[in-house]
Formats: structure tokens, sequence, C-alpha cells
């Protein structure tokens, strides 16, 4: 959007595909949880609340899922818009995360073609 929320490179949701079927990368919802239960969520997709993101991605937390443990590996997050996405991108950049892209918001995956999970 113009590069309006910047906070990473904007990836495409073949892409995305691609590298989640091959398991070298995460995608990321950081929308909270009643916004997933209103519209979906990307299919395949881990639900980590913006508010969240900080104790469940910090590689050196006791809290951090293990999907997040790895810093190498590519995470995409999306958010409805891409403002909290982008957000959260600078965070996973301030937490050591080394490859942290922004797909921007649900639109852009189901636009994209991806696909819907109901929640």
């Amino acid at each position: 959007m113009f590069g309006l929320f910047g906070g990473g490179s904007k990836i495409s949701v073949e892409d995305v595909k691609t590298g989640m079927a091959k398991g070298t990368l995460v995608l990321v919802d950081v929308r909270d949880g009643m916004e997933l239960h209103m519209s979906g969520t990307a299919k395949g997709a881990l639900h980590i609340p913006l508010q969240e993101l900080k104790a469940k991605c910090d590689p050196s937390s006791p809290n951090c899922l293990p999907e997040m443990k790895d810093t190498k590996t590519t995470k995409v997050l999306y958010c409805a818009s891409g403002a909290r996405s982008s957000g959260g991108v600078r965070l996973l950049n301030s937490l050591g995360h080394e490859d942290v892209q922004n797909l921007g918001g649900l639109h852009d995956w189901v636009s994209g073609g991806g696909a819907l999970h109901n929640v």
C-alpha cells in the first residue's frame, strides 16, 4: 500500500504457499481471535496475536513456540490491512529473526489465491 506500512518486504502468495509446502516458511496471522472467528484464517497459518508475539517468538523465552525458535526460517506475517503485521515484522527482526516479511492483509492472501480455514 504505497510503502505506507513498511516493515519488511512484500512476498507473493505463491511464494508463501511454496515455502509452506517445503517447510521453509512459517505464515503467521497476528490478528486477534475475534477477527479469526469473523473471517477465518489463511489455511496453514499459525495464529499469534500481535500482543503475544514477543513472548511466543523470542527464541530466548521459555514461552517461545517451537515453530518460531529457528531465527533463520522465513516468517511471513499478515493481519487485516498490513499495519499490525508491519509492526510485527519490526519486532521479530529485533528478536533476531533474519528473514521476516509482510504479506499485508488477509485480503492479499485471498486475492492471491490462498485458501481460508474457518475457525
